[in-house]
């Protein structure tokens, strides 16, 4: 994996390619932080590394989730206390929303 800043890859962009071509990631580094990764993508595996991709983006907030509402204690409420603050929260929305009519 090499890293490349916005301004190199503007700059000797051909040999940036060469690098995607021959199979090497490299990531985009804007400000001195990782931008973007740009990785050689044949099309027939465009689809699966979308949805891989997609997949652990998604695993990683889901466990950014659990971790919050671990440190808030909000993981050992129970079902009926779930629905309760639902239904709390529909109905404050629902309110707020009938006021601005």
């Amino acid at each position: 994996m090499d890293f490349v800043t916005v301004r190199e890859l503007r700059a000797e962009s051909a040999k940036v390619w060469e690098k995607v071509e021959a199979g090497e990631e490299v990531v985009i580094t804007r400000n001195g932080k990782p931008f973007a990764l740009l990785l050689n993508a044949r099309p027939d595996e465009l689809e699966n590394m979308l949805r891989a991709i997609r997949a652990e983006r998604f695993g990683a907030t889901v466990r950014k989730m659990q971790a919050h509402a671990q440190q808030a204690g909000l993981s050992d409420m129970t079902m009926e206390e779930i629905d309760t603050e639902i239904a709390a929260m529909r109905k404050e929305r629902r309110e707020r929303n009938a006021g601005g009519r």
